[in-house]
C-alpha cells in the first residue's frame, strides 16, 4: 500500500508542476445551467402556503411557531 500511496502523491507533485494562470476553475468539465423556476405560493389554503399553524397543530411539541425537538448532545 506504501507503494500505491508514493505513486498517487507522485502524480500529485506532477499536477502542481502545471501552469494554470489564466484558467478560470471550473466545477464540472461541461457547462451545465440549473432550470430554475419562479418561487410562486400558491394562494389556496388547501394546496397552498402559510399553513403553518394547522402543520404545526400536529406536531407533538411546537415552540415558537417552529416543531420543537429534543435537545440531542453528545
Amino acid at each position: 500500500m506504501e507503494g500505491e500511496l508514493n505513486g498517487i502523491l507522485g502524480w500529485v507533485e506532477q499536477l502542481g508542476e502545471v501552469d494554470v494562470t489564466g484558467v478560470e476553475p471550473m466545477t464540472a468539465v461541461i457547462p451545465n445551467k440549473l432550470r430554475l423556476r419562479d418561487d410562486i405560493v400558491d394562494a389556496d389554503p388547501l394546496t397552498g402556503g402559510n399553513r403553518r399553524d394547522d402543520i404545526l397543530a400536529n406536531a407533538p411539541a411546537p415552540q415558537h411557531g417552529f416543531f420543537g425537538v429534543p435537545k440531542v448532545i453528545e
